[in-house]
């Protein structure tokens, strides 16, 4: 199946690299450009786009806000946030509504795993920032970054479910969905969180909220 793809930066090299990582990765995608912000609100306004690849530093950026404008226009579209601000930063574009974030050192084979991991999984998260986020502490001098923080709104009603100690049935009771959706998200939840358990998954819970 066809997914429109729409690539916002100001600069035609990193169009240009990341249309043709892209279109090597999957002939079929359908990629359009924009060189400015009010340009990307103009495109997603008049097509559908199924992923929005987004430099939060091009002419007319209002940075983290954006991310918000865009889904009130697209609330489907998924964001992945391609930048050259550091890692450390993403939180803000994250708890926005960003489904990933990726610094434009990385690799060229990261940007086609960043793209299936949104398309697949629902998410990109790079194994670093996930450990940064995780291991904040007092002492950083960051802000610290708490596991409902990384989720969605489905995904922290099931996780305090899970904490609760309710299964899969009583879950998918209690939220009227299926067992195999409950079954989905606390899989997105365990590696969102890079946990292999319930027993970790509270053990998380209780280092943070208890």
């Amino acid at each position: 199946m066809e997914k429109n793809i729409l690539i916002a930066d100001d600069h035609y090299v990193v169009r240009m690299a990341t249309s043709i990582i892209l279109e090597e990765y999957d002939p079929t995608f359908q990629i359009d450009y924009a060189e400015t912000y009010p340009e990307v609100l103009e495109k997603i306004t008049e097509k559908e786009y199924e992923l929005l690849i987004l430099d939060i530093e091009m002419p007319g950026s209002t940075f983290e806000h954006m991310i918000k404008d865009i889904k009130k226009i697209r609330s489907e579209i998924k964001i992945l946030v391609f930048t050259s601000h550091k890692e450390s930063q993403a939180v803000s574009y994250l708890s926005a509504g960003a489904q990933g974030y990726l610094n434009k050192s990385c690799e060229e084979a990261k940007i086609a795993e960043a793209v299936h991991s949104i398309f697949t999984a629902g998410y990109y998260y790079p194994q670093a920032l996930l450990h940064e986020f995780l291991n904040n502490n007092e002492d950083s001098g960051n802000k610290i970054i708490r596991p409902l923080d990384l989720l969605s709104e489905r995904e922290i009603e099931i996780y305090q479910s899970l904490v609760e100690g309710n299964g899969i049935l009583e879950i998918s009771n209690s939220l009227n969905i299926h067992m195999s959706t409950v079954s989905t998200h606390k899989l997105r939840i365990f590696k969102k969180l890079q946990v292999n358990s319930i027993a970790e998954l509270v053990h998380l819970h209780n280092k943070y909220y208890s």
